[in-house]
């Protein structure tokens, strides 16, 4: 692909997963989140495996099944109010190709059982919430990736909305999913810090399958 239509194709995938989230929201609130989450889990599928800007090449999209995503588990959705733990704590992460990606903490959202996750604000053009996680499965056999796993990324569309408590976040992991750099080193993935690490073990979300 050239410049231009790799361009194009990274434009039109955001656009298109800006869609599906937007779906997702909609089905979560007059259906269940059930079935948002597979409603999401399909139309994953289906970007991975046709898609120009899938993360994964030409031989593993023809032998694509559909990517490994636990059943859901109610247990693991939260609506998350955020405290002011750590606000203003500079995160700079340098990547490959993007150069240093800098990151701004806007506080903390606790998860009832598990911990808390530093949540994050990307402090450079077009902004956006940053939530990724590392939990106790990463790297493990049957488990998720060993870098971690993204629950929210709103500058590229990942954004499961606003609780009913004011203030408050959804949370939910089981929309947690593998960055592209867990299918194609090329790509540029900030990976979870310190601060977005639990020691136990989240079962749900996207698992690390290699294709």
């Amino acid at each position: 692909m050239t410049a231009l239509s790799t361009a194009l194709a990274t434009a039109d995938w955001r656009r298109r997963v800006f869609g599906l989230y937007d779906d997702v929201r909609g089905r979560a609130v007059s259906d269940s989140p059930e079935a948002a989450h597979a409603l999401w889990r399909t139309g994953r599928d289906g970007l991975f495996r046709d898609h120009p800007a899938s993360a994964l090449g030409d031989r593993a999209k023809a032998a694509f099944a559909g990517l490994a995503v636990a059943p859901y588990d109610p247990a693991f959705r939260f609506e998350a109010l955020v405290d002011d733990d750590g606000a203003g704590e500079v995160m700079d992460v340098a990547t490959g190709t993007d150069g240093v990606v800098p990151f701004r903490r806007l506080g903390t959202v606790l998860l009832p059982g598990l911990g808390k996750l530093a949540l994050w604000k990307l402090a450079s053009y077009g902004g956006g919430l940053f939530l990724p996680l590392h939990d106790g499965t990463a790297g493990k056999p049957g488990g998720t990736y060993g870098g971690g796993r993204y629950v929210l990324d709103t500058i590229k569309g990942a954004h499961l909305g606003e609780g009913r408590p004011a203030g408050s976040l959804v949370v939910d992991l089981n929309f947690a999913y593998n960055p592209s750099c867990a299918y194609d080193e090329e790509w540029a993935c900030p990976l979870p810090g310190p601060g977005n690490r639990l020691k136990d073990e989240v079962p749900v979300g996207e698992l690390y399958r290699q294709y």
